[in-house]
């Protein structure tokens, strides 16, 4: 089998590594730098793990596209809110002592040659959805804390895999067709797109999307292993005498227009317009070795970068 290539959540994972590293973990100046060495010794243990032959760090360059504010205004309306209550600015809230963090990371990852992609006006889910979809040679796999890539999983024509971070790297989840047909219920042979079906019709009140009301995650579940997509859901609603109950046929005709326009909300993108930093063959040496080792001086995680590299030997 090939080298898979290894497309990273990028904020998934420093927003990890923020919370789940202590925060005494400082640069010598001072400078909180626990998201930049939990997300190296990431980088590190994947690159150990999965063994690509490339990889990819996916970003979000809009968090909250307009295309998806179109669709469905309440999409991540209420973090907005929270941020202020004016609405004003729309930016995702990323705390002072994580910010600075992202901008290290982006610099190490340049020195070290080490390929970002992102699309204007696109979520980085977006970009790993169409990174994983363009790719017709090497198996994929996506690795993200995000259960809405679940939606990614296929064997056509390459292998797609997540390896969901919900529990940490530690415990990770690898999950392909057969594993998120088991555990969510949905037909195997389509387990990717319905997935994205369960999430439309359960609904996620963390992205701000209402869902159809009286329809959880398990009756939704239900409901595609009975009919096999949200197609035929929506067919058997509208057919008198189709063997839907009463009770969700009219809560499914009563959310007729949220269905239709939920659709492009909840599916990632297969077709933004990524751009590449430089190109996704991974390195196996450091593009600019004088200024790795001295941005890891200067951060203090000499050691974070040892590890990458040592992992990075490996695969030579």
């Amino acid at each position: 089998m090939s080298a898979p290539v290894l497309l990273l959540d990028g904020a998934s994972m420093w927003f990890r590594s923020f919370f789940g590293v202590p925060s005494s973990i400082t640069a010598p100046d001072g400078r909180q730098v626990n998201a930049v060495r939990g997300f190296v010794d990431s980088v590190a243990t994947l690159i150990t793990r999965e063994r690509p032959g490339r990889l990819v760090v996916c970003l979000d360059l809009d968090w909250r596209p307009q295309f998806r504010v179109d669709a469905i205004p309440s999409y991540k309306a209420h973090r907005v809110a929270e941020q202020n209550p004016s609405g004003e600015p729309d930016l995702e809230e990323v705390p002072d002592e994580l910010s600075h963090q992202v901008e290290m990371i982006m610099e190490l990852l340049d020195a070290f040659g080490i390929a970002t992609a992102g699309a204007p006006g696109y979520e980085a889910d977006d970009v790993l959805g169409t990174l994983a979809t363009a790719e017709t040679r090497d198996p994929v796999v996506v690795v993200s804390g995000d259960r809405d890539l679940l939606q990614l999983v296929g064997d056509d024509p390459v292998a797609v895999r997540v390896l969901y971070l919900g529990r940490g790297l530690s415990n990770a989840t690898m999950f392909g067709p057969a594993e998120v047909a088991e555990k969510y219920g949905v037909p195997t042979h389509r387990a990717g797109p319905a997935y994205a079906e369960l999430a439309l019709l359960r609904g996620d009140p963390s992205d701000g999307l209402p869902g159809v009301p009286g329809v959880g995650e398990k009756t939704a579940a239900t409901l595609l292993s009975q009919y096999g997509s949200l197609e035929n859901i929506l067919a058997a609603a509208h057919d008198p005498k189709s063997k839907l109950s009463k009770a969700f046929r009219s809560k499914i005709l009563a959310a007729t227009d949220y269905i239709e326009a939920a659709g492009p909300v909840v599916q990632v993108a297969r077709d933004a317009p990524v751009e590449f930093s430089t190109e996704d063959r991974l390195p196996l040496h450091a593009a600019d070795p004088a200024r790795v080792a001295e941005l890891a001086h200067a951060y203090g995680v000499g050691s974070s970068i040892g590890r990458l590299q040592k992992a990075l030997d490996a695969l030579d």
